[in-house]
């Protein structure tokens, strides 16, 4: 993937969730991370309070949303309309959830965005990254947001490692990606629109759109329909 293909522009429709206008004044989606707190607390002054309940510090919950007793949510945070939130899900703060989500069993967010109908149904871990419009993280599938060494993350693309200047940095997902169960999408990760993930792979770099990530060294572009 080059450099040009890993644009907000190029990976999201900045149309399907509220945090639009913000992302539109960032070119690449990590540019991003180091300001979604502030994102969050900004857009949750404009909610509607018709719409919106605000719960403890920071925390705006759509009325259409129920959090079950065992759910923890930690601010800032934003839950969109008619957004599932289950049992035993843990929400650590820097997290807007877009519209028609589900934040599922056991699954721990922080530090992300999640484009409207984003579903991490089952025992997900995401941090520090973006979901597109409709990508789907399968059960059990993470983005590891720190390098073992804990050194910098690059970006793996095309033309060569870009520097992201961040500790932490999971993944970039863009819309209609279907991340495989088991999966683990390694710091720095880039997957195009239209993409899919196997099960079981561990995916660094970068997956153009309209792909299929098979295996380390395969990836394949999905025949047009």
């Amino acid at each position: 993937m080059k450099k040009d293909q890993m644009t907000i522009k190029e990976l999201y429709d900045t149309q399907r969730t509220i945090a639009g206008p913000y992302l539109e004044t960032y070119t690449y989606p990590w540019e991003v991370f180091p300001h979604i707190g502030r994102i969050v607390k900004e857009l949750g002054q404009g909610l509607s309070e018709e719409e919106f309940e605000r719960v403890g510090e920071d925390v705006w919950i759509h009325k259409s949303v129920s959090v079950p007793p065992t759910a923890t949510v930690n601010g800032p945070a934003i839950f969109g309309r008619d957004t599932e939130i289950r049992p035993g899900a843990f929400v650590r703060g820097n997290v807007l959830v877009g519209e028609g989500c589900v934040v599922g069993n056991s699954t721990e967010l922080k530090n992300v965005i999640l484009f409207d109908n984003v579903q991490v149904p089952h025992y997900n871990y995401v941090g520090d990254s973006i979901l597109g419009y409709k990508s789907h993280m399968g059960a059990g599938s993470i983005t590891s947001n720190v390098k073992s060494d804990k050194t910098l993350v690059k970006v793996h693309g095309e033309e060569g490692d870009i520097e992201t200047g961040l500790k932490k940095f999971g993944a970039a997902v863009g819309d209609y990606v279907e991340v495989g169960c088991g999966s683990v999408l390694n710091p720095g990760t880039v997957v195009g629109p239209h993409s899919n993930i196997y099960p079981l792979s561990s995916v660094r770099g970068c997956v153009n759109k309209h792909s299929i990530y098979k295996r380390d060294g395969v990836i394949v572009e999905k025949e047009a329909r």
